[in-house]
């Protein structure tokens, strides 16, 4: 297998990720990659299959609002290797716990628009108009 068989450009990994070039270089300058990422014999970057696995994580942990700099933290233990997985265990438990607190949160708003939701159809489908205080 050749080694652009296994690897991907950065369009590429930009594509396979949905994430921008800029940001996959941000990633790379800001040290949340496990590992510095290959380059081809021009100089371009060449993703691999663990790459874009690792980055998939890093975007997910994003999204469930971890911060940063919790992020990178996460990634120089991982790069430590052996002894470390005691306190990648608490980072990820601790980020767990805070996802699960963000979920209760949103999930009782959406009760509430679910309720003035209901208060509405209610007064629309009787024909009686909806006091303010109802509505609001």
């Amino acid at each position: 297998m050749t080694q652009d068989s296994r690897t991907r450009t950065i369009a590429e990994a930009a594509a396979a990720t949905g994430l921008t070039p800029h940001t996959l270089r941000y990633y790379e300058r800001d040290g949340l990659l496990l590992e510095a990422v290959e380059r081809a014999s021009s100089g371009h970057r060449r993703y691999t299959e663990r790459d874009l696995a690792w980055i998939h994580l890093l975007t997910r942990l994003r999204a469930t609002g971890m911060p940063i700099r919790e992020i990178r933290e996460y990634a120089e233990l991982v790069r430590e290797g052996d002894g470390t997985e005691p306190r990648r265990l608490a980072l990820l438990e601790a980020h767990r716990d805070a996802v699960r607190a963000h979920l209760a949160e949103v999930q009782e708003h959406l009760a509430t628009i679910e309720r003035k939701i209901d208060v509405y159809a209610d007064r629309l489908g009787s024909g009686a108009p909806v006091p303010e205080a109802a509505a609001g």
